[in-house]
């Protein structure tokens, strides 16, 4: 962390902003020595552009092809949260439906956030488990299982259920126990659509 009374330290946030498609959160500012008013100052300036509450992201710093998704998952707290859902799916090249939300995960102590325009904000009780959180584009964003059944539970349709399964599978993104072990704690209904997906590739 850096110590403030040493001044911000503008090289230790850029690098963490580059991680992040040039976005930070006013916490992470905060760990690199910037205050909440030398930060409302380079807002003031244009130098760091507001996108949401909490989350900037440096001016100079390239247009990212996921920066209104990089910033809904830090505005939602990113160490809580995961992209997910169709959302996940679409990042992992899972789906060829672009959503028209974005999708975000936060547990369900999060409930009462209010997510950003254009976000869909899901809260859970089941704790992401070792395996079910993976990175893309410096997000947290569920793995291929954690993300089908997901999806499958809210209603995505079910083509695209199936092609998330067989492409998660030939690929080697997951394996077919593992995949009908997740479905199997989502309900009948979420099972049958995994098992039909399961069996166009066979078994793996």
């Amino acid at each position: 962390m850096n110590d403030t009374k040493n001044g911000p330290d503008r090289q230790l946030l850029f690098a963490r902003a580059t991680q992040q498609g040039g976005h930070f959160t006013t916490a992470q500012a905060r760990e690199c020595g910037y205050s909440r008013s030398l930060l409302s100052h380079h807002a003031g300036t244009g130098e760091f552009i507001r996108i949401h509450r909490g989350v900037y992201r440096f001016r100079d710093y390239p247009s990212h092809p996921r920066g209104e998704v990089i910033a809904a998952w830090l505005a939602a707290g990113p160490d809580r949260a995961a992209v997910s859902h169709e959302s996940a799916l679409e990042l992992l090249d899972l789906s060829d439906v672009v959503p028209s939300s974005i999708h975000i995960t936060v547990p369900r102590a999060r409930r009462g956030f209010a997510p950003p325009p254009g976000v869909t904000l899901h809260t859970t009780t089941r704790p992401f488990g070792q395996g079910q959180v993976t990175v893309r584009d410096g997000m947290r964003v569920t793995a291929p299982a954690r993300s089908i059944v997901d999806a499958a539970e809210a209603g995505i349709a079910p083509e695209q259920v199936r092609r998330a399964v067989t492409e998660a599978i030939a690929r080697g993104l997951t394996n077919r126990r593992h995949l009908l072990a997740m479905a199997r704690s989502r309900g009948s209904r979420v099972q049958k659509l995994v098992e039909h997906g399961v069996s166009r590739v066979g078994r793996s």
